[in-house]
């Protein structure tokens, strides 16, 4: 076990992690630093267990959020022998399943764009229901898409949606993008672009751009793993 310093000030910790005297404050009382002890007079004092877990929350908010993060410092003062190791094994789950999910809509993203549109017939248009099974969504998915101007079929008053090939690649696409994590916002400003000749490369670098991401709360997650280790070691 190392030695720890003690009396450090509420200024010191805040210097030492890189937050405000005031975060360093609402850190303890929200239960990420353990209890400061206090002086005759009143003033906090601390010891580097407390710069250790301030430090490891710092880097976990990176990667998991800051609600997470609180969860799993607040598991590293309290159960670190089993409920620690559940949440950060459940932390690099959800990493690993993001980083498949762009896998899959990298490869999707590219194949479908490259999908020739020639020699439409009007029996190549999809109703409602024939898409969602093909996708595997709910009807109420498709509409609620619609509704949202994401992919919108064409269709006279009062007839029911019917929808093209072009149509249907959209929606393909969004199925996949969904996957990967993007919102419908992002999604409508990205299909335009995708739908234009040669700017496919425009949806491939946006999937770049969220991998990059997911590599940096990937080593954040790292940074405070190993912050909760020296933590825990004392």
């Amino acid at each position: 076990m190392r030695s720890l310093q003690s009396g450090l000030r509420t200024v010191d910790v805040a210097r030492r992690a890189g937050y405000s005297v005031q975060q360093v404050r609402d850190l303890e009382a929200g239960g990420v630093l353990p209890p400061a002890e206090r002086t005759a007079s009143g003033y906090r004092t601390f010891t580097d267990a407390h710069v250790r877990a301030a430090l490891a929350y710092r880097s976990l908010a990176v990667a998991v959020g800051p609600v997470q993060a609180k969860e799993l410092v607040r598991a590293a003062h309290r159960d670190p022998a089993s409920g620690l190791l559940r949440l950060l094994d459940a932390a690099h789950a959800r990493l690993d399943a993001e980083r498949r999910d762009l896998a899959l809509a990298r490869e999707a993203a590219g194949l479908i764009a490259a999908e020739p549109i020639a020699d439409v017939r009007p029996s190549d248009a999809m109703g409602v229901s024939e898409l969602a099974t093909a996708l595997g969504v709910r009807p109420s998915t498709l509409r609620h898409w619609d509704a949202e101007g994401l992919v919108v079929p064409r269709r006279a008053a009062g007839e029911a949606r019917r929808y093209t090939p072009a149509d249907v690649r959209d929606a393909r696409i969004v199925v996949q993008l969904r996957r990967a994590g993007y919102r419908i916002g992002p999604l409508r400003e990205l299909l335009p672009q995708f739908r234009q000749a040669g700017r496919s490369d425009d949806v491939l670098a946006a999937l770049a751009a969220r991998d990059a991401d997911v590599d940096t709360r990937s080593r954040a997650l790292l940074e405070g793993t190993a912050a909760l280790a020296a933590l825990l070691a004392g």
